[in-house]
């Protein structure tokens, strides 16, 4: 069975497979958990990211000379 694509693109890595039994509870709890996590690495490498994000998408961008015009 091939990995589900992943918001970052990613298809290696953890397994994500989230119970069908949760209660709306616990999977709130996890939300809340995942939410918390976000601002505390946001607090701490938001700018570095966003260098690391600016940088991967130069990498990734095609020459003017090889875009698709604008029209």
């Amino acid at each position: 069975m091939k990995a589900p694509l992943l918001p970052s693109g990613r298809t290696r890595g953890l397994s994500f497979v989230v119970p069908d039994d949760w209660t709306p509870e616990q999977a709130l709890a996890v939300f809340e958990l995942l939410d918390d996590l976000r601002e505390v690495i946001c607090a701490r490498y938001l700018p570095d990211m966003q260098r690391v994000l600016r940088e991967d998408r130069r990498q990734h961008e095609l020459p003017l000379n090889e875009r698709d015009p604008p029209f």
